[in-house]
């Protein structure tokens, strides 16, 4: 999957969760209380995989484990009030670039008109469903440090393809590797097992293809458009093809 900056969208975005670690917390939370009711209650991750899914996300973003518990103990408690609707929409950024906003909320028709409004106040415009999720692939992505290169490529690679991943990618400073999205759970769970810690590790939309910007205006727009998206506390996730490279 060559062309898959991965890493670097990270590291754009590492700092801004950083500073908003309560923000990332509470969307990852809707996430785990969505997981147990669509689990038919059950918080046990052996017998819940979307919520061992969101689990292992939450871990990979230093999600405290006293906090993960109370997420569950409230999701578990009978009349919690919590009624979150998944939706995702699509659309085009500055210059064409194809965007999928995955959002969680209360109110859809609240969260349809800010979408639509981010969009239209970056040089975008929200589309039909499915007119860019064509270019898009259901991954599992799992990201290995490796600035400090404690990691031997090779054993990496060998290890992940070793636990069913279906493709390995080096970058500078760090390994990624992907999984077909059933076989996340496992995959992840047996590198944890072999010691390695993930700096992101989630069930993504990995695009076919990247586009480049070349019009600063729609750099700094299309820049403007995702942090504005990302705040915004009814989107979970944005996935794009804009290459920053």
């Amino acid at each position: 999957m060559s062309g898959h900056s991965k890493w670097h969208n990270i590291q754009k975005t590492k700092g801004a969760q950083d500073a908003k670690r309560a923000a990332a917390f509470t969307k990852i939370a809707k996430e785990m209380i969505v997981a147990v009711k669509e689990g038919g209650g059950s918080t046990d991750p052996n017998n819940n995989s979307r919520l061992a899914t969101v689990i292992t996300k939450a871990k990979a973003a230093n999600m405290p484990n006293d906090n993960i518990k109370r997420v569950l103990e409230r999701a578990a408690g009978a009349g919690s009030g919590d009624n979150y609707e998944a939706n995702t929409y699509e659309g085009y950024g500055p210059g064409g670039v194809a965007v999928i906003v995955e959002t969680m909320t209360d109110s859809r028709n609240r969260t349809a008109g800010n979408v639509r409004h981010h969009f239209d106040k970056y040089g975008g415009n929200m589309g039909a469903a499915g007119c860019v999720s064509w270019n898009f692939s259901r991954k599992g992505v799992l990201v290995i440090n490796n600035e400090d290169e404690d990691y031997d490529e090779d054993n990496v690679m060998m290890d992940a393809l070793d636990a069913g991943a279906s493709d390995f990618e080096a970058e500078e400073g760090c390994f990624t590797v992907y999984t077909e999205p059933d076989d996340f759970n496992a995959v992840a769970d047996t590198l944890g097992k072999k010691g390695y810690e993930f700096e992101s590790a989630q069930i993504e939309m990995v695009p076919a293809e990247y586009k480049k910007l070349e019009s600063e205006e729609d750099i700094k727009n299309m820049d403007k458009l995702l942090d504005i998206l990302e705040d915004d506390d009814d989107v979970q996730n944005v996935w794009h093809n804009w290459d920053r490279d």
